[in-house]
């Protein structure tokens, strides 16, 4: 399933993937539809190629880099999930242990890389995580999503906060909540949708709806996990007491791979439609603005294997590959 600028389509001519030195060819098991998906295919980000990003399957055959055959071989046959970000591993970000911001990375499916939404995709073995037995094919796809918001709640200390408001409508809303409520009573979950209002219900997570709910600035820390939209961003800096915390665990249009474009017209949209006085209302509240993006996908895996969090009940359709395009439409109601 590739998007070709203007609408997604089914190419059943496609041929599989060539592994690169170094890489896995991974036959997929199951995918997942993101909010990147959802995105691309309304035309919001400059993506064109195979969607998708989020994936479990089986490791077919290995390309292995020269000197590493047999440890890279013995990855086949192995039921796999992998870290969507493919960086250089040369620049000096990759060489610091900062290759989720290398300058030259591809992110599959959503920039410079085709995807998942396919039979078979091609990943690098270093991206590539086992799935143990505990872990089964459907809660696999998520381990990305879980990640990041462990990643998240990692930020700043949760633990003895008296007041903690996560902001969202979606998955990584939802599950944020679930893993900050394990580390503090007082989460709570702020939204206005009915389905998500029913699923915090369903999965015990403290909520309230989010028109009922004063912007008092009074809470210690407020997670905004809806992303990439200035006034998402906004309602957050008004819910937040002085010196408090905001972290912006959404997803958003990717940055360009050159730091260099960020004052160009490749900046977030987002940014310009910032008014002044939210601004000044972070200096003059002395409030801290943290981003947290992506996290460790083996960290995922192993909060799935222990059941930490519930992510059957988050699944709201299933689809053929066949039926994406309808999947990806069903999800833009629910983004």
């Amino acid at each position: 399933m590739r998007f070709d600028g203007s609408k997604v389509v089914l190419d059943t001519d496609a041929p599989d993937p060539s592994p690169a030195p170094g890489e896995a060819l991974v036959r997929c098991a199951r995918v997942g539809v993101s909010r990147a998906d959802v995105q691309i295919a309304q035309g919001k980000l400059p993506f064109r190629g195979i969607l998708g990003h989020e994936f479990v399957g089986v490791v077919e055959s290995v390309n292995p880099a020269p000197g590493r055959e047999a440890p890279q071989s013995a990855w086949v046959g192995k039921r796999v999930v992998g870290a969507p970000q493919v960086a250089c591993g040369r620049c000096e970000r990759c060489r610091a242990g900062l290759s989720q911001h290398c300058p030259a990375r591809a992110v599959l499916g959503v920039l410079g890389r085709d995807g998942c939404f396919a039979d078979k995709v091609a990943l690098p073995v270093a991206n590539l995580v086992e799935c143990p037995k505990a872990v089964d094919d459907d809660a696999a796809v998520m381990a990305g999503a879980v990640s990041h918001v462990l990643h998240a709640a990692r930020m700043i200390r949760l633990e003895g906060k008296t007041y903690i408001t996560v902001l969202g409508e979606g998955v990584r809303a939802l599950l944020a909540a679930q893993v900050m409520g394990r580390l503090n009573a007082s989460v709570r979950l702020l939204c206005s949708r009915p389905r998500t209002l029913a699923l915090a219900e369903k999965l015990g997570v403290r909520h309230r709806p989010l028109e009922d709910a004063g912007q008092r600035f009074d809470q210690d820390v407020v997670v905004e996990c809806d992303g990439g939209d200035a006034r998402r961003l906004r309602l957050a800096l008004r819910f937040v007491r002085p010196r408090g915390t905001v972290i912006l665990c959404g997803t958003s249009a990717p940055l360009p791979p050159s730091d260099s474009d960020l004052m160009g017209s490749g900046a977030p949209a987002g940014a310009a439609a910032l008014a002044h006085e939210d601004l000044a209302l972070v200096v003059n509240q002395e409030l801290t603005i943290i981003g947290a993006r992506c996290g460790r996908l083996s960290e995922g895996v192993e909060a799935l294997a222990r059941k930490d969090v519930d992510v059957a009940t988050l699944i709201t359709m299933r689809a053929t590959l066949n039926d994406a395009a309808r999947a990806i439409a069903a999800a833009g109601g629910l983004a």
